[in-house]
This record gives C-alpha cells, sequence and structure tokens, in this order.
C-alpha cells in the first residue's frame, strides 16, 4: 500500500488560479474553498466527496486510503 499524501495541488476552475501545496485534512472532506484570485467558492463536482477530489491533483486521503470518504 502506497503512503497517504495529505497535500495537494488544486486549480480554480473559474479563473485557473493554482493553490500548490494545500494540506488536505486527513480525517474529513473539505466541501467548499474560496478561490484567492476570483473569490469563487469551490464546490464538488457532482460525484465527488470534496473540493480536492473534484479539483486538486491527489485525491483526499480518506479516498486514497480506502476508497470509501466521510463515510459514505
Amino acid at each position: 500500500m502506497a503512503d497517504i499524501q495529505i497535500k495537494s495541488t488544486l486549480t480554480c476552475p473559474q479563473c485557473g488560479y493554482v493553490h500548490a501545496d494545500l494540506e488536505m485534512p486527513t480525517n474529513a472532506c473539505q466541501f467548499f474553498l474560496d478561490c484567492p484570485s476570483c473569490d469563487t467558492l469551490l464546490k464538488p463536482k457532482s460525484g465527488d466527496c470534496c473540493v480536492f477530489c473534484s479539483y486538486g491533483t491527489v485525491p483526499c486521503p480518506p479516498i486514497q486510503e480506502s476508497n470509501v470518504c466521510c463515510g459514505q
């Protein structure tokens, strides 16, 4: 089993701003994140559990660990 990664790079779908090296919560989903560039409130895409799974380079730790996020 691979090590769980806790940092991801997230790209805003609205303006393309790249949020580098963001630390992800290890025990919960991050449902919302404000883009510091365009002030858009990022939300997960349909079927995704969090903004990291939708817009990040690495899925959230619960998904990496077991493919189940936040008690799903």
